[in-house]
């Protein structure tokens, strides 16, 4: 949030239920109509969609070295410098056992 005097960056304070301007010290309430402090999703509460996503990736007749499943869904990654050729990642269809191809 942005300070309303000076424009500046307002921190957080959750011990007085707060946000403050370090600049200029103005404080506005945490609540204020927008979703701050816990009410925001963290990195851990956020849920993984990979399995449906897989779905909609094409797929490859490559054969899995664990299972040998003759079918593998893949996507291409720029694992390393942009001037190296990108690394396609293979996920098999069957036992979902990922690997890759560098090329």
């Amino acid at each position: 949030m942005f300070c309303p005097k000076c424009k500046r960056l307002m921190r957080p304070d959750k011990s007085a239920g707060v946000w403050r301007c370090a600049a200029c010290g103005t404080r506005v309430p945490l609540g204020n109509g927008r979703v701050v402090g816990s009410s925001t999703p963290t990195a851990r509460e956020m849920p993984v969609l990979e399995e449906r996503a897989a779905a909609t990736l094409p797929k490859a007749n490559e054969e899995c070295p664990k299972c040998g499943n003759p079918e593998a869904y893949w996507v291409l990654r720029q694992t390393r410098g942009a001037d190296e050729p990108e690394t396609r990642i293979f996920e098999c269809t069957k036992c979902g056992h990922k690997w890759r191809e560098y090329q």
